[in-house]
């Protein structure tokens, strides 16, 4: 990498990181300086495969708090929540309970899990699911897999299965979320789309369907075949896996 290139990746971190610390010169003390640095450099020649968790939070942490030593909450935040993704999907009341986490960590925090909501929801959208079934996975999974309460999504796909909507239809308790069968129908109908796949996430990691996952499947699937939808899959994704309805023969 050359020495432009390389300033010119690092002004994405410095950017309004105001000088500060305890030092009456307003400076950052060395030691937290010179990690910053080391850490940015790691970052810039080596990317987020080169670090831990806890070193790619810091890099976060940065730009929230400019004026001193984030390495300590960085450790907290993940021992209260046991991930990176978990703790940029940790509800920001949760958040705030821990001490140092104000308005701008949580605000941080929230735009790098919309950026990468965003990014993989845009390797869906407008494609073929059969050829990027591994990348609407990978979709559900960064969405919904860290959620604390049960969220249902459908997607709804044209005559050739392209992905034309992604919509959140409800959103539930921590074992619960109401599903309307008619309206999912209806508003396949809206959307001119000729198929559908449902997800939802279970929140305690385990993706087994309960009798309320089976019977409301099966109202959905009732509802499409009256109408001429077809209901490709429903999809349960939980902390590691998920569990596929077609797959295992539930439809």
């Amino acid at each position: 990498m050359s020495q432009n290139a390389f300033h010119d990746a690092q002004s994405l971190f410095d950017t309004d990181e105001a000088p500060a610390s305890p030092l009456p010169s307003g400076r950052l003390p060395s030691y937290i300086k010179d990690h910053r640095k080391r850490l940015r450099e790691r970052f810039i020649t080596g990317g987020a495969g080169a670090m831990p968790d806890y070193e790619l939070l810091e890099l976060v942490l940065f730009r929230s708090i400019p004026r001193q030593d984030v390495k300590p909450l960085a450790r907290e935040l993940l021992e209260r929540f046991g991930d990176f993704n978990r703790v940029l999907t940790a509800p920001a009341e949760r958040l705030r309970m821990i001490k140092g986490v104000g308005d701008s960590v949580i605000t941080d925090l929230k735009i790098v899990e919309a950026c990468a909501h965003r990014m993989a929801r845009a390797r869906v959208m407008q494609r073929q699911v059969i050829s990027s079934w591994d990348a609407l996975l990978d979709y559900c999974h960064t969405t919904m897999a860290h959620r604390e309460t049960e969220q249902f999504r459908v997607f709804y796909l044209d005559r050739k299965n392209v992905l034309i909507a992604d919509e959140e239809q409800a959103r539930g308790t921590v074992d619960h979320v109401p599903v309307y069968p008619r309206e999912v129908a209806k508003r396949a109908l809206e959307l001119n789309a000729s198929a559908l796949i449902l997800v939802h996430n279970h929140p305690s990691g385990d993706p087994t369907p309960s009798q309320a996952d089976l019977d409301m499947t099966h109202q959905i699937q009732n509802a499409c075949t009256a109408l001429g939808l077809t209901l490709h899959d429903h999809l349960i994704i939980g902390k590691e896996t998920e569990l596929s309805f077609r797959a295992q023969g539930y439809l």
